[in-house]
């Protein structure tokens, strides 16, 4: 069964972070993690994944238990399987779709969450585990020209992360055409999937 975490903006929040913690279950000190920040190229996204690292050094996971995969070169399931936690930061949902399908990595997610491991999404990151990434649309730009929009499949629900009341209209439209669920997350909530039941953290 998977077990996903599905955030706007990670573990700023700490009712996130703490559920985060009790997800891993073991000390935090001990806390083995890959945190993936490629779909980050703009000097705004880049930052965000830089607060991100940050939160989790305060949050006391140690900096060597952290190791970063960049998807500029094939990545397999055994690279991966000793760590507790994915961490697929945001930035732009085309281009993390294109990467991780080219370097294999969605391969070694799936296996991942086979195994009862934690996968914890930040805005594109959160995207790309669903069915499909089309809800990315109205936001970022595709200029890496995919055409195939299909998602990792980890859940059925689409995730759309930083939701406000500009985006309602948006949002609205979106889920009259979606044959799937759609669930707005602003930045202070986060999807918990675990064992098949679905809650929200806030």
């Amino acid at each position: 069964m998977a077990k996903l975490l599905l955030t706007s903006t990670g573990l700023a929040n700490k009712n996130i972070a703490n559920q985060f913690l009790q997800l891993i279950g073991k000390p935090v000190s001990q806390i083995k993690m890959i945190f993936v920040p490629a779909a980050a190229r703009t000097k705004e996204e880049l930052r965000y994944v830089e607060e991100s690292k940050t939160e989790l050094l305060n949050l006391g996971i140690l900096a060597g238990n952290i190791k970063t995969i960049h998807l500029d070169k094939p990545v397999s399931f055994k690279e991966i399987k000793y760590f507790d936690t994915l961490y697929v930061c945001g930035g732009n949902t085309f281009y993390l779709l294109k990467k991780v399908r080219e370097t294999g990595f969605d391969k070694a997610i799936k296996e991942f969450v086979k195994k009862d491991k934690l996968y914890l999404g930040v805005s594109a990151g959160s995207i790309l585990a669903g069915p499909n990434i089309e809800i990315a649309s109205p936001f970022d730009k595709n200029d890496v020209h995919l055409t195939d929009l299909t998602g990792l499949h980890l859940t059925e629900i689409i995730v759309s992360p930083h939701y406000n009341n500009k985006e309602k209209r948006i949002i609205d439209n979106f889920k009259k055409k979606s044959r799937y669920k759609v669930a707005p997350l602003t930045d202070e909530q986060a999807l918990l999937i675990m064992d098949g039941k679905i809650g929200m953290v806030e």
